[in-house]
């Protein structure tokens, strides 16, 4: 499984690194991803990776158990 919002589809993202003589590299900012447990009907829950920004969501929207 790719490291992947379930819900958003964030995924991680690239740029560079830049020193303070201006050199550069390529380097990946991974997403920080957290299992939570979502409510999909009456009695029913679900268990998926999301990232704390969607996770902030889900918590003011009352979607997590």
């Amino acid at each position: 499984m790719s490291r992947k919002d379930q819900i958003t589809g964030r995924k991680q993202m690239s740029g560079n690194s830049r020193s303070f003589a201006m050199n550069h590299s390529r380097r990946t900012w991974k997403i920080n991803l957290q299992s939570a447990r979502i409510k999909t009907g009456r009695n029913s829950s679900k268990r998926i990776l999301v990232s704390t920004k969607t996770m902030k969501t889900l918590k003011k929207n009352n979607k997590l158990v």
